[in-house]
Order: structure tokens, then C-alpha cells, then sequence
């Protein structure tokens, strides 16, 4: 059952059991990079970038690989992701270990960020659909 907050907003489930049963994982085709900037997010907004996350070295952008190649970004590894499609409460204890532990128990690398309704995770692109495959399989 899903709670809802004073807004009315559904607040997700909390339940690791529940999560793990109702995980649905969805692999998007877009490659994405992870590229640290200078300078302020108003610099970058027209790229859209998916994600940013400020930190005291730089501002990350998780940007499409076309973007960055386009913008002529340093390129490192290049990711997919995988959207777990549970409305997943941001309060739920344990959804990201059991995720990135049967990911490092397959030797693949997990960057997980979460959205206020899914957690996104974006893995190596030349292992994402064995990555796919055993998340639909938890």
C-alpha cells in the first residue's frame, strides 16, 4: 500500500519485499556520461542534463553521450540505464544494497541515483543487458 503525504503525492512503497517483487526493470537505449564541470548549472541547463550533483570539486552533469561528444566534453566510460519502474519510497531501507550487491556479486559497476518515484542505475553499456536480465530475475 502506498502512503500519501499532506500534498496528496504518493510517498511509495517502503517495503524492501514488496520493491524487490515489483522492481520492473526498464533499460533505456540513450548512453549516458558522467562529465565534472566549472562553474555554475545555469552555464550548463541548455544541455538538459538528466541529473546534476554539485559537489566541492565541480558540478557533475549526467548527460546523453551525443551531447557530451557534441560539446566536446571529456569522454570517459559510457553508461545505460536502467530505470527500476517502482513507485519506490525515498524512505525504503535496502533497495539500493540488494541492487548494487547482486550487481558487484556479477562484477558490474552500479551508479544508482534516485528520483522522487524510481531509482535509475546506470551501469557499463557492454554489460547493461546481463545487468537487465538479472535484475528481472531478483
Amino acid at each position: 500500500m502506498k502512503a500519501q503525504n499532506s500534498s496528496g503525492h504518493q510517498l511509495g512503497i517502503a517495503d524492501l519485499d514488496d520493491l524487490l517483487q515489483s522492481l520492473q526493470p526498464s533499460l533505456t537505449g540513450t548512453e549516458f556520461v558522467f562529465c565534472s564541470v566549472s562553474g555554475s548549472l545555469s552555464e550548463y541547463i541548455r544541455l538538459e542534463p538528466l541529473a546534476t550533483i554539485r559537489e566541492e570539486e565541480g558540478l557533475t552533469l549526467v548527460l546523453p553521450l551525443a551531447i557530451a561528444e557534441r560539446e566536446n566534453f571529456k569522454v570517459g566510460s559510457v553508461f545505460r540505464q536502467i530505470t527500476l519502474t517502482v513507485h519506490s519510497s525515498l524512505e525504503a531501507v535496502g533497495l539500493t544494497a540488494a541492487v548494487s550487491r547482486l550487481l558487484a556479486d556479477h562484477g558490474i559497476a552500479a551508479n544508482i541515483l534516485a528520483g522522487y518515484y524510481h531509482d535509475h542505475i546506470f551501469v557499463p553499456r557492454d554489460k547493461a543487458d546481463v545487468a537487465l536480465r538479472l535484475l528481472q530475475r531478483i
